[in-house]
């Protein structure tokens, strides 16, 4: 079945920008459209869990949307965006009743897209690499919140160390160091295990 070709399709970030600031629901589904993956894929890296990574991407559309007149067509859309979609995150996160869920919930979000599924294994190596990736998430979700975006947005989106900055809105040397600790201290609870 072919997609329809929408009106907006071929129209700049910016120009979407400009009609969605004035209440164009359209433009903004474009924009919706043009990173509602990397959105998602923002929140799944940050908190872990599927489905609430869909809710609260969903969440930080729908604000961004009741906000769109804040947007500065000037500048990238992505970058305001995802101030909208970290405070979410990390708000949630914050919440200790979703806490332990959110461990429990972690499951397979480091090594297989969500989306796409994975082929199947044999049933030892499949609980071997669960067991990894859930010794992994955990050690991922101890780590403090600022390492912890910053090793997801390089290692899990494969941001560069500038675009981190401007996206965080930071210093690189600062991008840098909080890399360099939440990687130390990876290691360290990784080791825990062995």
């Amino acid at each position: 079945m072919a997609r329809a070709v929408g009106r907006y399709e071929d129209a700049s970030e910016s120009e979407l920008m400009r009609l969605a600031a004035t209440g164009d629901s359209a433009a903004f589904g474009e924009l919706v459209r043009r990173n509602m993956h990397r959105g998602y894929r923002a929140a799944l890296g940050l908190v872990g869990s599927h489905d609430d990574a869909m809710d609260l991407s969903q969440d930080a559309f729908a604000r961004a949307l009741n906000h769109a007149a804040r947007m500065d067509p000037d500048r990238p859309f992505y970058p305001w965006f995802y101030q909208i979609l970290r405070r979410l995150c990390f708000n949630f996160l914050r919440d200790r009743a979703n806490r332990k869920r959110l461990l429990d919930e972690a499951g397979g979000w480091i090594g297989t897209d969500p989306i796409v599924g994975g082929s199947p294994e044999h049933p030892d190596v499949r609980l071997s690499r669960e067991d990894a990736r859930r010794i992994v998430v955990r050690a991922v979700a101890r780590l403090p919140e600022v390492q912890r975006e910053v090793l997801v947005l390089r290692e899990f989106e494969g941001l560069k160390y500038a675009e981190i900055a401007d996206l965080l809105e930071i210093p690189a040397g600062t991008v840098m160091s909080r890399l360099y600790a939440a990687r130390r201290g990876l290691a360290e609870a990784l080791e825990e295990h062995d």
